[in-house]
């Protein structure tokens, strides 16, 4: 039974690790599908968290007659919306001018780590953290009654036993909600389309600056959800460059998911398997720089074998092609009758 507890406790700590990479990579699919690579993804998050936690400090002064649970959701939409404006105004200098994607997206990262610091600031004066500021958490969901199985209590209510967070628990639920999205719906055949074949689309009568707008946006909401917990979930604070990276290992996610939901859902797992590891061993006599490192060397690793894994693929392919050229130019033609 200790073995099993020991086991929960992992699980419970591989999804707080994986979820916000999870949205992140989410978000960086849905993007890519409509043909705009999201390099943004990074400073996205962050906005999210800093807007999301310095709007439950601010709601309860500003609002006090509020029920706590309205105030949530006004930092929570504060937080969104901060990272969708910023998803948008990727959208206007890439598809209003013309701007570079990847220039454009490293631009945003710089303005979001920037402008997070420097408000930070000007609002509580220190450049660290909002830790002497009093913040909120969004809440866990429990699951009742199951006291008397301890090993199912610890995996579906947590280490803890107070109950996956609520956001958790959405950025599972949001990858066959997207799937269902993207497969099976009318905008999402057209948001495929986009990616796929702009100009047949934009012939079809499909708007495809719109679509890709409508993308981004998407991109942002789902991208925001990540950082709301990594400063209201994770954490009760926003600390500078919070995110850790976990945007570019989100995006190193979409192209090992080959920007599929579940795809991108194992590659998010294995991520965040990468962190918890890397906490794991900060327990033993370690060089803290050398684990830190792990999640990004994984990152790394896992792109080369991906990289490695499509050449091959392609290999055979070309292959299989090749051999079916020469037996067909070795079969006799077929007498032509008179």
């Amino acid at each position: 039974m200790i073995d099993g507890l020991v086991i929960a406790a992992l699980f419970a700590a591989l999804l707080r690790a994986t979820a916000p990479i999870l949205f992140a990579a989410l978000a960086g699919m849905l993007s890519e599908r409509a043909g705009v690579i999201n390099i943004g993804l990074e400073g996205l998050m962050l906005v999210a968290a800093f807007f999301g936690v310095m709007g439950s400090v601010w709601a309860p002064a500003w609002f006090p007659a509020w029920p706590i649970g309205t105030q949530l959701l006004f930092a929570a939409l504060l937080g969104l919306s901060a990272s969708v404006a910023l998803a948008l105004l990727l959208g206007v200098c890439h598809l209003r001018f013309g701007a570079d994607l990847i220039v454009a997206g490293i631009g945003i990262n710089l303005l979001a780590a920037g402008a997070t610091v420097f408000l930070m600031v000007l609002w509580t004066g220190d450049k660290g953290s909002t830790a002497q500021l009093v913040s909120l958490a969004l809440p866990a969901l429990h699951v009742p009654g199951l006291d008397v199985w301890p090993l199912l209590d610890a995996l579906l209510n947590g280490d803890d036993r107070r109950g996956h967070h609520l956001l958790v628990i959405a950025a599972l639920l949001a990858v066959p909600l997207l799937h269902g999205l993207l497969m099976h719906t009318r905008f999402g055949l057209r948001l495929r389309a986009v990616g796929e074949h702009p100009d047949a689309a934009r012939a079809a009568g499909i708007g495809v600056e719109g679509m890709r707008y409508a993308a981004l946006a998407g991109s942002g909401l789902l991208a925001g959800l990540g950082g709301l917990y990594l400063g209201m979930g994770h954490l009760t604070l926003f600390q500078a460059d919070m995110t850790g990276g976990r945007g570019f290992m989100a995006l190193a996610a979409v192209f090992l998911g080959r920007r599929a939901p579940l795809g991108v859902l194992l590659a998010a797992l294995l991520f965040g398997a990468c962190m918890v590891a890397a906490t794991q061993l900060g327990r033993f006599e370690l060089p803290p720089q050398a684990v830190q490192m792990l999640p990004a060397l994984a990152t790394l690793a896992a792109l080369v074998l991906f990289a490695l894994h499509e050449r091959r693929r392609e290999r055979r392919r070309l292959a299989a092609s090749f051999k079916r050229w020469r037996s067909s130019l070795a079969e006799p033609s077929a007498e032509v009758p008179r």
